[in-house]
């Protein structure tokens, strides 16, 4: 007799129903797992053997085989310890196996029995429900399960739980759902910048308009201090983009408590991140920090000390908002919409045209400092500006700017103002046009136009910066609740343009 439950492998977020099929037949003793599976699923032999031990169970003395279907779908992780274990009661004759088939199955079982926590509960939730199935989860679980909507969720603590559940012997708790999470909580807030306000203005266009940013100046002048604070200005996350949020932090296991991501990731990876660290990859094809940045910042502070390599990953990522992981054997895509904000400093000392700062090899050492990030890379960053110092005086004698309430809610009248412009077009934000979507958007003055065909001329603009340019424009045209793209809006958009920076290659 052939026992089956289900469970699934991780391609990305996205899962794939993987069937868990034992028979045991007379021979030899033995414990065979075929399938495609990895180191950990090899090990699971002992840790279904020391748990059943551990409620009583014993293997039989025959040749037990578990098959894991599709044979030729890679298979990872410590997830397929519970299904093996049913299906191995199944086939024992100690549940039944018409109670067990229409289960989708999750967790790693201790030697006492015990079913511990595993990653990507809630896709493998989501992945049940839309195939009308029960879901097994582990007990701490239970609310992240929840999130799926399925109706059917059992979430017991140990094997002996589960056993009697499915035996008719007891009634396994539902989970409790946990209460919601307030939206965009912040401790910090944009007044607690003073002066930079023409940073603080590129900052309110690029929250507007999804833009990326560069920020050039010397240390202390409120770089780190102005990306930190970008997501406090920036539209509360919808529905669909907290789950789409949420299975990603979930198969990378950083969903915490059972919680839905509620406000949108802030992600800083120091510049010794590798380039799988970044992009994702490794072992498991974990996501890297541009998918958990998804709908979201990432922020690259002393952008030249990445490595170039890690640093030209970012291109493709960028332009199409998702990232490859290609392996041997198959490949894996993960969404990376994220808004891409980096500060760096102008030259190696920090000091460029600060008198009495700079070094003895001003400007040379500038040359030679920017030149390690990429024209091809600057060229993706729409908003690129210059942050100077605040001198004592100023900081001083500055009151408190605005505070991220006021911007946010002109950030969410200027994109109230784009959502039926972007009702019937594949994006939702300025900087994700391009194009003929550019095209069909933005509507240039004709002393618009001309003023970007001259400066285009002067500074050499790629194709790509010329579009750059078109899309600022848009963004803060938006902002004066514009339909035409005017002069002054254009003059603004090429003011963030910084001809220093070999972004026009």
């Amino acid at each position: 007799m052939i026992s089956c439950t289900h469970s699934v492998a991780f391609a990305g977020i996205d899962v794939l129903k993987i069937s868990i099929e034992v028979q045991i037949t007379k021979g030899l003793p033995s414990f065979t797992i075929v399938g495609l599976g990895d180191k950990a699923i090899a090990e699971s032999r002992e840790r279904v053997r020391a748990a059943l031990h551990a409620i009583g169970l014993s293997l039989p003395a025959n040749h037990i085989t578990v098959n894991m279907a599709p044979a030729d779908v890679v298979k990872e992780g410590t997830h397929y310890d519970l299904p093996i274990a049913i299906a191995l009661m199944g086939a024992m004759g100690i549940l039944e196996p018409d109670t067990i088939f229409n289960y989708l199955m999750l967790g790693e079982l201790g030697l006492d029995g015990t079913i511990r926590p595993v990653s990507g509960i809630l896709p493998a939730s989501m992945a049940a429900t839309g195939a009308n199935m029960g879901f097994v989860c582990p007990f701490e679980q239970g609310p992240e399960a929840l999130w799926s909507g399925n109706r059917l969720i059992l979430a017991p603590k140990n094997l002996l739980d589960l056993m009697n559940h499915l035996k008719g012997q007891q009634i396994l708790p539902e989970p409790t759902p946990l209460p919601e999470k307030p939206l965009n909580t912040f401790s910090i807030d944009m007044k607690d910048i003073k002066g930079q306000e023409r940073a603080k203005r590129a900052l309110e266009i690029a929250a507007v308009g999804g833009h990326n940013m560069l920020m050039i100046g010397p240390p202390g002048s409120g770089k780190s201090m102005l990306a930190a604070r970008l997501p406090t200005i920036l539209p509360p996350l919808s529905a669909p983009e907290m789950l789409e949020l949420s299975k990603i932090h979930s198969v990378a296991g950083l969903l915490k408590d059972g919680q839905l991501i509620t406000s949108r990731p802030f992600r800083a990876p120091h510049y010794n991140a590798s380039t799988p660290a970044m992009v994702g990859g490794g072992l498991k094809a974990k996501p890297g920090e541009i998918s958990l940045a998804h709908r979201g910042v990432l922020f690259l502070d002393e952008l030249p000390e990445f490595s170039r390599q890690t640093l030209e990953a970012l291109r493709q990522p960028i332009e199409t908002g998702e990232v490859s992981v290609a392996r041997a054997n198959s490949h894996i895509t993960y969404p990376a919409r994220f808004q891409f904000i980096a500060a760096m400093n102008p030259c190696r000392c920090g000091y460029l045209g600060v008198p009495g700062h700079e070094c003895s090899r001003a400007p040379r050492c500038a040359e030679e400092y920017q030149s390690k990030v990429s024209g091809p890379l600057l060229d993706r960053i729409d908003i690129q500006i210059e942050v100077p110092l605040i001198s004592p005086w100023e900081l001083g004698s500055l009151s408190t700017g605005e505070d991220s309430a006021t911007i946010l809610d002109r950030v969410m009248q200027a994109r109230a103002f784009q959502k039926d412009r972007f009702k019937n077009l594949p994006i939702t934000t300025n900087a994700e046009a391009d194009g003929r979507i550019l095209e069909q958007i933005a509507q240039l003055s004709d002393e618009a136009r001309n003023l970007l065909i001259r400066t285009a001329e002067q500074l050499h603009l790629s194709g790509r910066g010329f579009h750059r340019m078109i899309r600022v424009a848009r963004t803060i045209a938006d902002m004066d609740q514009t339909e035409t793209i005017l002069p002054i809006h254009m003059e603004e958009a090429l003011s963030f343009k910084k001809s220093t920076t070999k972004g026009e290659l």
